[in-house]
C-alpha cells in the first residue's frame, strides 16, 4: 500500500479535476483508518502539491452549506512528474 499522500497525488492522474470531498471519497476504502486522513490534511497535502507545482487549481465552488471547494488538476508536467516517481 502506498503512502496516503502518494496515493492522493496518483489520484490526480487518473481524474481530470477534484476536490478534497473527491479525494477523501476515492480513497476511503484504503486510507480511511489513517492519521492523517482528515479533511484539513487532505486539504494541506493538496496546497502542498500546488505549491510545488504538481498540481493548479482549476476552479472553486461552494456547496449548499456555503463551505468552500477547490478544485484541482494534474497537468501535464505534474502528471509526468507523479507518474515518474510513483509507480
Amino acid at each position: 500500500m502506498k503512502p496516503l499522500n502518494y496515493a492522493l497525488l496518483k489520484y490526480f492522474t487518473t481524474v481530470d479535476e477534484a476536490c478534497e470531498t473527491d479525494v477523501m471519497a476515492a480513497l476511503k476504502d484504503e486510507y480511511s483508518s489513517f492519521k492523517a486522513y482528515k479533511k484539513d490534511a487532505i486539504i494541506s497535502a493538496l496546497m502542498t502539491a500546488k505549491t510545488n507545482g504538481l498540481l493548479e487549481e482549476t476552479h472553486f465552488e461552494l456547496d449548499d452549506n456555503n463551505e468552500l471547494h477547490v478544485y484541482y488538476r494534474a497537468n501535464e508536467s505534474g502528471a509526468a512528474t507523479i507518474n515518474q516517481y510513483i509507480k
